[in-house]
C-alpha cells in the first residue's frame, strides 16, 4: 500500500466548515490537482457528496457504510477491505478526506502533502489529525500568497 495524504490545513488544523472547504485557493486546487491527476483517490462519503462533479482523470473509492449510486465510483465499506484490495499495488493512492478519512488512515500513510495556510477559521467544524511530527521527516516545496493569504506546501516523509 503507498497511501498519500493531501490537505490544506489552517493554523489550528482546520480543514472544513459545513462540509466545505475554508479557504478556496486557486494555487492551492492546482497543485491538488497535479499531484492527483492519474492516480486513485479516496475519500468519505461526505467529501464525495461535496465534490462538484467527478474529478477527471481520477479513479474514485469512497469508503462509507452508506450506498452510493454511482457507478463510476468504486465503494468499500471497510479500511481492512481497502488495505486488502491494495496489498500488492505500488501505486500512488491519495486520501483527500475528510476528518475521519484522514484519521483513519494516517498510520497507513507513506507521505503527505499538507499545505499549511496561514490563518485561522474560528467556526471550522472539521480538523486535521494531530500527528506525530517525529515520526515524519518534512521539507517545505514553496511558500506562496494568494488573495492576502500566505501558504506554504509541506512534504512529509514517515522516517
Amino acid at each position: 500500500m503507498n497511501y498519500t495524504i493531501i490537505a490544506a490545513i489552517g493554523k489550528n488544523n482546520e480543514l472544513g466548515r459545513d462540509n466545505n472547504l475554508i479557504w478556496s485557493l486557486k494555487k492551492d486546487l492546482k497543485f491538488f490537482k497535479e499531484k492527483t491527476t492519474g492516480h486513485t483517490i479516496i475519500m468519505g462519503r461526505k467529501t464525495f457528496e461535496s465534490l462538484p462533479k467527478m474529478l477527471p482523470n481520477r479513479h474514485h473509492i469512497v469508503i462509507t457504510r452508506s450506498t452510493i449510486d454511482n457507478n463510476d465510483v468504486e465503494v468499500f465499506n471497510d479500511i481492512n477491505s481497502l488495505n486488502e484490495h491494495f496489498k500488492d499495488s505500488n501505486e500512488e493512492i491519495f486520501i483527500i478526506g475528510g476528518a475521519s478519512i484522514y484519521k483513519l488512515f494516517l498510520p497507513y500513510a507513506n507521505k503527505m502533502y499538507l499545505t499549511h495556510i496561514d490563518e485561522e477559521c474560528l467556526d471550522a467544524d472539521a480538523y486535521f489529525p494531530e500527528f506525530d511530527n517525529s515520526l515524519w521527516d518534512s521539507e517545505e516545496i514553496l511558500s506562496d500568497e494568494e488573495n492576502n493569504i500566505k501558504f506554504k506546501y509541506v512534504l512529509y516523509k514517515r522516517k
